[in-house]
Formats: structure tokens, sequence, C-alpha cells
């Protein structure tokens, strides 16, 4: 059995511990925001507080234990944006339980934390993620979207106004 690292890369067979490397590097901050559950099965949403991030994933303050491997967002980020996570970790902060310490690993790796000046790490990080790409692009051949108002659900609403599809 190969020792892998946090971010999939195989050890040096001379290592004896089981000592991770780092594939990005970790930086202490505090960030509120909002983070909600994207599983219907295990709903959740809080405000909550970033502690510590990295272009691969978080750690925030949150007021209740998540599940691992629940799916979440992150949202009302510095600049606005969202970002999709998934829970790997959760410890409870001090001797009781009114705080959890949470890790989630990003869907999409980079600094989607807005910071001016991140680590060289982790703009690495995010040109081996084969699924980021820079925000509110598309692919090239990505179809246009083009919306006709006069087929459903579109007809249901009148011009700036709503309408309830049962009372017309």
């Amino acid at each position: 059995m190969v020792e892998v690292s946090d971010c999939g890369q195989p050890l040096p067979m001379e290592v004896l511990t089981p000592k991770a490397t780092r594939c990005s590097t970790r930086i202490r901050v505090e960030i509120p925001v909002g983070v909600i559950s994207l599983d219907r099965k295990r709903p959740f949403g809080d405000r909550c507080v970033l502690l510590v991030v990295s272009a691969l994933g978080c750690g925030f303050r949150c007021s209740q234990a998540l599940q691992l491997e629940t799916p979440i967002m992150l949202s009302g980020l510095p600049g606005g944006g969202s970002v999709t996570a998934r829970v790997v970790n959760c410890l409870p902060l001090g001797s009781g339980e009114e705080y959890f310490l949470i890790g989630a690993a990003l869907y999409t790796h980079g600094n989607v934390w807005g910071l001016a000046d991140p680590p060289e790490d982790w703009k690495a990080a995010a040109e081996s993620d084969p699924t980021s790409r820079p925000v509110n692009s598309t692919p090239e051949n990505a179809p246009k979207l083009t919306v006709n108002k006069k087929v459903w659900p579109y007809n249901l609403f009148s011009e700036g106004a709503e309408v309830h599809p049962g009372r017309r």
C-alpha cells in the first residue's frame, strides 16, 4: 500500500512517519460567510466564520456539527462570490459542544477567497485542477442560453410582477 499526501501525491518511500505534505499554504483569516447544506436530507443554514483558508479548502467555526461528505455552499465571500465544497472534518472546539471546527474541501481550487496577494502555490493548485476555470467564464463551445418568455414557466409571470400559478 502506497501512502499519499492530502493532495493525492504519493509520499517518498523513505518517509517513516504519517506526516502529510501540504499542497497548498494555509492562511489564518476571520471572514464571516453564510453556509448552507446542498443535501436535502441534511438541512442546514447558518452564519459562520472562516478561520483558515487555502487553495484547496477551508476551516470554519460553526454552531452545529455537520456530517462528513455533506455538500455545502459558502456564500458572502469577499467580492460577493460563493463556492461549493464538501465537509471532510468536524471537530468540537473546546470542552463544550457550543462550536465546531468544520473542514471543507473545495470542488473548485484556487483563490476563491479574494485574497489580494495569495501564496504562489495557490496558483499551481488552481492550474492542476481540471475543473477550475475563471469565475463567470463559460467554455467557448457552451450553448448560448435563450429564454422564450411566452413558454412555461415564464408565461406564469407578468412583466415585473409575480402571479401565483393557481390565481390568474
